[in-house]
């Protein structure tokens, strides 16, 4: 279940996915497969090429990107990687929610 987030971020998430950018968007979340995490980062492009290889550069496999018929496919970060990715972004914004 998602929360905490505006609809003027996720219009602004899908508007840089769909001009081709790597593209983050955290936000409140719970899921009883992940108990102990309160947040996740959709990190999105519509060039999944492109995707791919920034995923690839942390370790994150092509295969875990969530494909989406919408056209906003993403990777979703959650836990010690999210951090990780987020800091080494430079996207400390998106850190403060972790917390």
């Amino acid at each position: 279940m998602a929360f905490g987030i505006k609809r003027q971020d996720v219009t602004e998430w899908k508007r840089k996915i769909d001009q081709g950018e790597i593209a983050f968007l955290t936000h409140y979340w719970l899921d009883a497969r992940f108990p102990g995490y309160k947040t996740v980062t959709k990190v999105g492009c519509n060039d999944l090429k492109k995707l791919a290889a920034w995923g690839k550069q942390y370790g994150l496999k092509e295969e875990w990107i969530d494909h989406r018929k919408d056209g906003y496919s993403h990777f979703d970060l959650i836990g010690e990687k999210q951090e990780e990715i987020l800091r080494k972004e430079g996207r400390l914004e998106h850190i403060w929610k972790n917390r």
